[in-house]
């Protein structure tokens, strides 16, 4: 039953599309998402909220400055 029940809450976030928020992380990974992000905030940054604008921001930074290590 425990395993059922296990299956049955994975596959409900799974349909439930995103499991969490965006973080900075998972937006730099993923560019696509991202753009999406910088272009609804640049229209309607009072909706998303400065939270979410500033973690697409700092996603921005790390793709384009890489980790900040230098070879």
């Amino acid at each position: 039953m425990k395993k059922t029940t296990s299956a049955l809450f994975a596959l409900i976030l799974v349909a439930c599309g995103r499991a969490g928020p965006d973080t900075v992380e998972s937006l730099a990974a993923n560019p696509e998402r991202l753009s999406e992000l910088r272009q609804q905030c640049k229209m309607d940054r009072a909706r998303l909220g400065d939270e979410l604008c500033n973690r697409a921001a700092e996603a921005t930074n790390r793709r384009f400055f890489g980790d900040g290590k230098t070879p």
